[in-house]
């Protein structure tokens, strides 16, 4: 049985849900707001960052990467041509230098401080670093975007998938950051047409349906949320 202590708009809980649904394992999904630093969640993560898969006689699993390793290494094998680690060095070389370049650098410059500001920051007390939206941060977040989107674009239009000839860990990470940013409508779609028919492909895969579904009170989705012909 798999339980992952998760928010439903942090983009590394995200991916692993993505991850989870492409390779058909149920999970239950326990809300976990990580600024509260619950001392239950501590114990299973001391960093007190989501997500943390929690698997029946394993120790938790915590970060997105660690998990996503972990479930290639029980999982992968047994998915065949699904598989969404590549077999050979060449090609996981690759697929981990877009996982870092999405779970690290996009997070950092984009995605963690759009949703910290826009939305994290609705619930966290003031002690918490709760308060109104910094303008500035968002202004900078979202030029990010544009750059990172362009390099999406530009790997789409060399490769079938990101990393290559098919889906992998690194589809489902851009698309889970870019995800939680759509919902917000800080996704400027109309700059790249490459990356919004690459997100398009992937968001149509009923992995992403979970994703889809849920929704924020007072933050209505943006027009092209659930749009699958946005």
């Amino acid at each position: 049985m798999f339980t992952l202590y998760h928010h439903p708009f942090c983009p590394h809980s995200r991916f692993v849900r993505l991850v989870l649904g492409e390779y058909g394992l149920d999970v239950r999904l326990v809300e976990e707001r990580g600024w509260e630093r619950r001392e239950a969640f501590l114990a299973l993560n001391p960093a007190g960052t989501t997500p943390v898969l929690v698997v029946d006689g394993q120790p938790p699993i915590p970060g997105a990467s660690v998990i996503a390793e972990y479930l290639d290494e029980v999982h992968g094998a047994e998915m065949g041509a699904r598989r969404l680690m590549p077999e050979t060095v060449t090609e996981r070389i690759e697929v981990r230098r877009l996982l870092a370049w999405f779970n690290e650098k996009f997070f950092e410059e984009a995605s963690h401080p759009l949703v910290v500001e826009r939305i994290y920051k609705r619930f966290m007390s003031e002690e918490n670093g709760g308060g109104p939206p910094s303008a500035d941060v968002i202004r900078a977040a979202k030029a990010n975007v544009r750059y990172h989107l362009a390099y999406i674009g530009w790997l789409e239009q060399t490769r079938k998938f990101l990393a290559g000839d098919r889906l992998t860990y690194a589809d489902l990470a851009a698309a889970a950051h870019l995800s939680a940013i759509d919902y917000l409508g800080d996704v400027p779609w109309i700059e790249d047409e490459a990356a919004k028919a690459w997100y398009a492909r992937v968001k149509s895969r009923p992995s992403f349906r979970p994703l889809l579904s849920e929704w924020l009170a007072g933050v209505p989705a943006s027009r092209t949320y659930v749009d699958l012909d946005f």
